[in-house]
């Protein structure tokens, strides 16, 4: 396995660092005059700032969304919490937190809203005349696999309505608790009704914790993937995201380690910093890596016509120019060489029309 970073590179990093977050800051919410909670509640554990997490419910109207994105790769997605713990400072997702008045930074993290109501949500979806049986992926926005559903058990509930319905789901995720539904992952597995998406971004445990910082480690993701695959379930990997100048050089150790681990398809996305993420990314980094945070920056700015963001439908996950160039060139090869058979996993939408009027009865 290839190192760029040692234990040199891993400064200390300031007192007041949030142990356990990612974002370090709160940006200004847009849509407001003020930060909600400009100043969170703080505990003190060991020496180290802590901030709680807060868990909001919420009455949802509905939980399947339409993706209108040509380049996401879904047509339909549901999120059954809004805001992650997981603290990825890289996440797009964050932005949507403006929408719920909070910022996208620490409150992402930190405040979380819980639909509880998703289950019921998705069996009235399901019942629809009108609904054709389009594959959903879990976790379109957020992780559907967060800490909290250790013990809500809501996306349990959102793949036991899956299964009863025989109706196709993909999943994203960073977390092995995705096993502890294996059970009911099986079973949608035999009728070719299941694919689970494991994101690595590094196999570097220490720039993990940093940059993911309540993600389950690369290791745990390797066995999980393992684990998956050895008990029938389709795995994708996605290099999602590839950092430019921080973890683009890791391509073919994660290629090969997943490959080996049973992976059955690679994809990658680069790095976009749209939005509050831009300036939440570059505060990290500068506390993180303030000796190379500058390249890193310009690396990022290169890929996307010399912007940290990148809207533009068709070049914003792949990027632009001789570094991204350079990066799905490596990838292909690492496709190539690991993955030679790698086919895309087609789920079945047949079962869902021949169960839907039975199911009716049920309700």
């Amino acid at each position: 396995m290839s190192k760029l970073f040692n234990d040199d590179d891993y400064r200390e990093v300031p007192s007041d660092y949030l142990k356990g977050r990612g974002a370090q800051i709160n940006t200004p919410n847009p849509f407001h005059n003020t930060i909600h909670d400009h100043d969170p509640t703080v505990t003190w554990e060991d020496g180290q700032t802590q901030l709680k997490t807060q868990f909001i419910y919420v009455h949802a109207k509905t939980i399947v969304n339409k993706v209108t994105s040509t380049d996401v790769g879904m047509s339909y997605s549901m999120n059954p919490y809004q805001g992650c713990e997981h603290g990825c400072v890289y996440c797009y997702a964050r932005n949507t937190h403006n929408y719920w008045g909070y910022s996208a930074g620490l409150d992402f993290e930190q405040k979380i809203m819980v639909k509880k109501d998703a289950p019921a949500l998705l069996a009235k979806r399901l019942r629809s005349k009108n609904w054709e049986g389009e594959p959903i992926v879990l976790s379109g926005n957020t992780d559907c696999y967060q800490p909290v559903e250790r013990k809500l058990e809501i996306t349990r509930k959102l793949l036991e309505i899956m299964l009863q319905f025989r109706h196709p789901v993909g999943i994203i995720t960073k977390n092995h608790m995705v096993l502890r539904d294996l059970d009911i992952l099986k079973r949608l597995a035999e009728h070719n009704l299941v694919s689970v998406n494991i994101s690595v971004t590094t196999l570097d445990t220490n720039l993990q914790q940093k940059l993911e910082p309540r993600t389950t480690h690369p290791l745990g993701r390797l066995k999980t993937i393992e684990t998956l695959t050895k008990n029938g379930i389709p795995v994708n990997v996605m290099l999602a995201p590839i950092i430019p100048g921080l973890t683009d050089h890791e391509i073919f150790d994660i290629a090969k380690a997943t490959s080996e681990a049973g992976a059955r398809r690679l994809s990658h996305i680069i790095v976009r910093l749209n939005g509050a993420i831009g300036e939440i990314f570059t505060d990290w980094l500068q506390k993180n890596f303030p000796d190379r945070a500058q390249k890193v920056l310009n690396k990022i700015k290169e890929t996307h016509g010399g912007q940290l963001n990148d809207s533009r439908v068709g070049t914003r996950m792949s990027g632009e120019g001789h570094i991204a160039q350079v990066i799905s060139d490596q990838v292909q090869v690492a496709r190539r060489k690991y993955f030679p058979e790698s086919e895309k996993v087609v789920l079945n939408r047949g079962l869902y029309q021949q169960y839907k009027r039975p199911q009716l009865s049920l309700f």
